[in-house]
């Protein structure tokens, strides 16, 4: 029988919990080879750290123009996902990628439609893409819309049938007030027949003459203003042409208007004499959110709005409901928000300059433009710390914080996340008060001379793989390699985690299969962080090994075994979490 761990610890009580490691190495190279890198379109200099490029594929001729870097008609947006295929969005319609053999993704469809970003999500047989540009057409003709009223004119969710992927077919569009800027999809498991859009709209409302009921107003003066609400779309799977609006949640009643920080000194800019007002009431607070993430699992959804950091109940799908706004001096414009696995925590994204400044530079501070982390109190949210890009970027880049997704390692919160122009970074912030980063991807500048937009809109992982939507350059494909970071059971254990679809802003819970890669994962985190007695780690590998090699029977006995010490040892352990997490990992491969 192996020694107890309280006997181990010299029969010291220590406090339960995930340790923090004091040994874990948290240095990148030096000098960091992101800095400094050849200037160029197709032909940039390119650094990599424990992460391997496994291929970058151009854009279609349909969304290509070689006479014109950073054509800003021809932006690649957002990524969504389903079985083999990747459906990138861009300003000017969408491309999709068979990414059956990610060393060479073959385009199936490229499909042009004009209507600003063009936010994707998919489920099932049906395409949401976001429409907001004044000039887009329903349609999707180029003529752009010249009438300041027209019923030509597509500023919502567009709805297509892409059952024959090669030949999609436009089922209906769902016209909202402001238009579409980005789009939630979320699921509701006690409503299969049907799916729902959250819709975030950031534009100017459109004239009542063109859709009726839209009113820029007020809500004091107009209880039905289009402005401080989200919409609900209703989208019966079965006939998704009776697509229709079922909600207008004023998730921002009674919020006044947050303190931001503004541009640095040197970057700011009087506003031209005659241009519009943006859509807001002083003193007011968000009219809009950027983005909505939900989190279905857990019935909860982050969303990022004008100045707040909002945690809404989304049980009720229709209706969701404010739990809590937070609101912070050094976020600016709050774009996105990721939830951890087990949501317990947020962290939030602030796309300070609007993605298309330079806000990395060694002058900029390290607080803005970054990742703002909070752990939930009950209902509440309570700030921990920042996380930013650590290599300085040129002003010829645009950089900030913007989209990303957590890579399922047991455990653990490591999360991929775009910088633009800073390129791509791996990074863990398990401990909310220190994140860390474990990897990156980074080209040089578009230009050395001028700002020329570029870079990664989005990086997500996606079964086994990171894909990357590259504004300028197309579609990137990358794969995490081991390091001292992320062991190769981790990694492994991350792969087992598959989706048939995926939808960054629907965050689905990773649920790993009882393996012995997933229980590894855990010793290895133990290891890494050299907070449980060697000898009694080396004593929980051994079991491991020969319950790995037993079968039947034998097999079980031994992890059966092994779980009983592990119950026993984790009240004494300061690893109290993972021993627990070990644990039930055992005993499932026991059954």
């Amino acid at each position: 029988m192996p020694t107890p761990l309280r006997s181990l610890l010299g029969g010291a009580l220590l406090m339960a919990g995930t340790a923090t490691a004091a040994t874990t190495l948290h240095a990148q190279p030096k000098p960091d080879p992101r800095v400094g890198l050849k200037a160029g379109w197709f032909d940039a200099g390119e650094a990599a750290w424990n992460i391997k490029l496994v291929s970058t594929t151009r854009p279609s001729e349909s969304f290509l123009n070689m006479s014109t870097p950073g054509d800003a008609r021809l932006k690649n947006s957002d990524l969504a996902f389903s079985g083999n295929l990747v459906f990138q969005g861009n300003y000017s319609g969408w491309q999709v990628w068979d990414i059956g053999n990610p060393r060479k993704p073959k385009l199936r469809t490229a499909f042009v439609c004009p209507g600003s970003q063009s936010d994707v999500t998919v489920y099932g047989n049906l395409l949401f893409v976001s429409a907001e540009a004044v000039s887009g057409r329903v349609d999707c003709g180029l003529g752009g819309v010249e009438a300041e009223v027209s019923k030509d004119r597509a500023r919502g969710i567009r709805i297509i049938d892409i059952s024959d992927v090669e030949h999609p077919k436009t089922v209906t569009t769902v016209q909202t007030c402001r238009g579409s800027h980005t789009n939630t999809l979320v699921t509701d498991p006690k409503d299969p027949d049907n799916v729902y859009v959250y819709v975030s709209g950031s534009a100017g409302v459109r004239s009542a003459d063109e859709l009726a009921g839209c009113s820029a107003l007020s809500p004091d003066v107009d209880p039905n203003s289009a402005l401080f609400r989200i919409e609900v779309i209703k989208v019966p799977v079965k006939n998704p042409a009776a697509a229709a609006i079922v909600s207008s949640p004023r998730i921002f009643e009674g919020l006044t208007e947050a303190t931001r920080h503004g541009d640095a000194a040197a970057d700011r800019r009087e506003r031209p004499a005659g241009a519009p007002a943006r859509p807001s009431v002083a003193g007011r607070g968000p009219t809009q959110c950027h983005d909505i993430t939900t989190y279905p699992a857990v019935g909860l959804a982050g969303g990022a709005c004008s100045g707040y950091g909002i945690l809404l109940d989304i049980r009720d799908i229709k209706n969701p409901k404010r739990l809590y706004a937070a609101a912070d001096t050094n976020m600016s414009a709050w774009h996105s928000a990721t939830f951890s696995n087990d949501g317990s925590k947020v962290l939030f994204s602030d796309e300070w300059g609007g993605g298309s400044s330079p806000r990395c530079r060694a002058t900029d501070k390290v607080e803005w433009g970054a990742d703002a982390i909070f752990v939930r109190n009950g209902d509440k949210l309570d700030f921990k710390s920042y996380f930013k890009l650590p290599a300085a970027q040129t002003s010829n880049e645009n950089c900030v914080a913007h989209n990303g997704s957590l890579i399922p390692i047991p455990g653990r919160e490591v999360m991929v996340q775009s910088w633009y122009q800073g390129g791509i970074n791996v990074f863990d912030w398990t401990d909310p008060n220190h994140a860390f980063e474990i990897g990156f991807f980074d080209r040089g500048p578009m230009d050395s001379t001028a700002l020329v937009s570029g870079g990664h809109w989005s990086a997500y992982w996606y079964n086994g793989l990171i894909y990357g939507s590259e504004i300028a350059r197309g579609l990137d494909v990358w794969e995490l390699t081991p390091s001292e970071f992320i062991t190769k059971n981790e990694l492994d254990a991350a792969k087992l985690v598959k989706y048939a679809y995926f939808n960054a802003q629907e965050q689905p819970q990773a649920v790993w299969p009882a393996a012995f890669v997933v229980a590894r994962s855990y010793t290895d985190q133990m290891a890494r962080n050299s907070a449980v007695p060697k000898a009694w780690l080396n004593s929980v590998l051994a079991q491991l090994a020969t319950a790995e090699k037993a079968n039947g029977a034998k097999r079980a006995a031994a992890l059966n075994t092994l779980a009983t010490q592990l119950d026993t040892d984790a009240a004494a352990s300061p690893e109290a979490k993972r021993v627990t997490a070990l644990s039930a990992v055992v005993k499932a491969l026991a059954k």
